[in-house]
């Protein structure tokens, strides 16, 4: 028995390996078939399963993200293939095509996520959704954040709060501005959101969105220990925390912050419990994730342009010595009247932008210039790629606020619909909370810069998977500056 063991087991290896080799060798040339039908840009296959996910995950955890695209656009174009996911990509760094993808969403093309994301901002979110139903939710969001709200609802309660997180730290303190700029960050939407203020429940908030954030794009592996299990945990707890503000409020017929947009979602939209609960989620992820790593984004690039932090402060500082100290707050018309703040809004999130690329799917068959991108193939706008092209920007890697005041770069300018510059996505798909993140990201600059000083202590560099973030959290000491204009 043992010799014929020992003679059937090498022939059994050799078959079996044949039959894989056949099996794939059939599977590429139907590949090579449907490809060739379809016309797909140029590209290389990658590795086997893996194709180029390696290479794309180590350029998006670096400093500069678009370095993998940058690759394959030397060798293919700006429109090229690859393999991602486990799937054929269509990956772009042209701005036209770009655009093309983001307006025609829900037409040619549909929104296409990672299963854990999926699973974590919810089925009913206004991110995952599709079709009529996306844009019932997207219009719910756009109304709630239109300019009025944004000045009667929104501009008093930014201002308390960045009073409150941000003017108590003691000179000379060592702080992760990293941590403060998320917990400011939180606190302004569970705020705006939920009516949370306490301290306590805050911090609390701050640590699940962390986790949360972390798990989005983890593999979906619910064991104890792995991010997507935490993540998974964290939005059991957002959630009850949703559901118990939303059974006080029908008890009591209101919450804390009766203008919130929980309020008005429960008194003005006839959304089952389960919707709300994603919605807010949708919410709190989007802000949270923008307005926090912008600011603390900002700060970083300030402090590597002192010449830039020294024309922020004197504007702001202007701001100050009008309202007579540093507790009267800004009005609505000064915080129209902050040019240079606003470059350096621009400038921050066009090298420091957190949607550096979107992930779509083709509907159908799509036809582009030569090309045939197959129905279910992904396609992939890399936004960061053309912000960061030297052929569209002059000195594309260098911190330059006041690129922004040059009448050539007022139409690229335009970030609700240039190709050239989209920190906010585009189309059906358009951010409907840019207005507030700018809101508070420029009142964060306000107090920030005219509270403080600062010192960096350790050296950082941005990276952007599995979030955006500085790898060390941005350590700096703080110096207290004069309390009187």
């Amino acid at each position: 028995m043992r010799e014929i063991y020992s003679c059937t087991w090498p022939f059994a290896i050799t078959t079996v390996v044949f039959v894989v080799f056949l099996a794939k060798f059939l599977k590429d040339k139907k590949k090579n078939v449907i490809e060739s039908k379809h016309k797909l840009p140029p590209g290389r296959r990658g590795w086997p399963l893996i194709g180029d996910s390696f290479s794309w995950y180590n350029a998006v955890a670096s400093s500069h993200p678009p370095r993998f695209v940058e690759e394959q656009v030397k060798r293919f174009g700006k429109i090229f293939s690859c393999s991602l996911f486990g799937k054929r990509a269509v990956v772009s760094a042209d701005p036209i095509f770009n655009r093309f993808v983001i307006q025609n969403e829900g037409k040619l093309f549909q929104s296409s996520y990672p299963k854990s994301f999926r699973d974590l901002v919810g089925k009913n979110g206004v991110i995952t959704v599709q079709g009529e139903q996306q844009r019932k939710l997207h219009g719910i969001a756009s109304n709630m954040m239109r300019l009025e709200k944004l000045k009667f609802h929104f501009l008093e309660d930014i201002q308390r709060v960045m009073l409150n997180t941000l003017t108590n730290f003691q000179d000379n303190q060592i702080i992760l501005l990293q941590d403060v700029c998320r917990k400011a960050a939180i606190n302004l939407m569970v705020n705006q959101l939920l009516g949370v203020t306490t301290e306590s429940e805050i911090t609390e908030m701050a640590q699940f969105f962390s986790d949360f954030v972390d798990g989005c794009l983890s593999v979906p592996i619910n064991f104890p220990g792995s991010a997507y299990h935490t993540a998974m945990k964290a939005r059991e707890k957002i959630i009850r925390k949703i559901n118990r503000t939303i059974e006080m409020y029908r008890q009591e017929g209101s919450l804390e912050v009766s203008n919130g947009v929980l309020a008005r979602l429960l008194e003005e939209e006839s959304l089952p419990d389960e919707a709300v609960a994603d919605f807010i989620i949708n919410l709190l992820f989007a802000g949270n994730e923008t307005t926090a790593k912008t600011m603390l984004f900002a700060v970083y690039f300030l402090t590597q342009c002192p010449r830039a932090l020294k024309q922020l402060l004197e504007e702001q500082d202007g701001f100050r010595s009008m309202s007579g100290g540093d507790q009267n707050k800004l009005t609505w018309q000064d915080y129209k009247a902050m040019p240079f703040t606003q470059c350096v809004i621009d400038e921050t999130l066009r090298l420091g932008g957190i949607a550096i690329w979107l992930m779509r799917e083709a509907k159908e068959d799509v036809k582009y210039q030569d090309y045939i991108i197959p129905k279910g193939c992904f396609v992939v706008p890399f936004l960061s790629a053309v912000h960061l092209e030297e052929n569209v920007y002059n000195g594309a890697l260098n911190f330059n606020p006041w690129r922004w005041m040059d009448p050539e770069n007022q139409e690229k300018r335009n970030w609700r619909n240039s190709p050239f510059f989209a920190p906010f996505g585009g189309g059906v798909r358009f951010c409907p909370g840019a207005e507030l993140a700018r809101l508070q990201i420029a009142l964060f600059l306000h107090y920030f810069v005219t509270t403080y000083g600062w010192t960096q202590i350790k050296e950082d560099r941005m990276s952007f998977f599995p979030s955006a973030r500085l790898v060390n959290g941005f350590q700096i000491s703080l110096t207290r500056r004069h309390m009187q204009a």
